[in-house]
């Protein structure tokens, strides 16, 4: 597991988007890049958490920030995600876990008992030139967004 840290160099990574494009973070080099991590398209937690993404999606576009949700959904799941709640936001289909392995976020866990591999909701905010300058683990939804929109602003 990666254990990656504020100062370290994110992974670079490739994922397909919903909307036929690719999107890398090469490609993104001089903006900032909300990179968020979430266990399952159109499950209670993950759609709050692109729910109120999208509600300050031009706040973060003003600050100058792409944010970037990442699943190992397919682009198909994430295309009727976003069109079922009008999301406006970026969703990567990472199908061989190589972006959630490299992030650190693929993870075991516990429910009921039963042991299994998932993603851990995890966001990491990378700065222009593509350095990590926060990470926040084991996320709960409430407050969070509004949290990393500070983050972002203070950089």
């Amino acid at each position: 597991m990666s254990d990656l840290q504020p100062g370290d160099a994110a992974p670079d990574f490739s994922l397909a988007l919903d909307d036929g494009e690719t999107v890398s973070l090469a490609g993104l080099r001089g903006a900032k890049v909300v990179l968020y991590f979430y266990p399952k398209d159109d499950t209670t937690g993950c759609t709050s958490e692109a729910q109120q993404f999208t509600a300050l999606a031009s706040d973060f576009a003003s600050a100058a920030t792409v944010v970037l949700g990442v699943s190992r959904d397919t682009v198909k799941s994430h295309a009727k995600f976003r069109a079922k709640y009008d999301l406006d936001l970026m969703l990567g289909a990472d199908l061989d876990g190589a972006v959630t392995e490299a992030y650190g976020v693929w993870v075991e866990k516990s429910m009921y008992g039963r042991q299994y591999m998932g993603i851990e909701r995890a966001t990491f905010l990378i700065d222009g030139k593509g350095a990590i300058r926060r990470v926040w683990r084991k996320v709960k939804v409430p407050g969070h967004v509004d949290e990393v929109l500070a983050a972002v602003r203070g950089l």
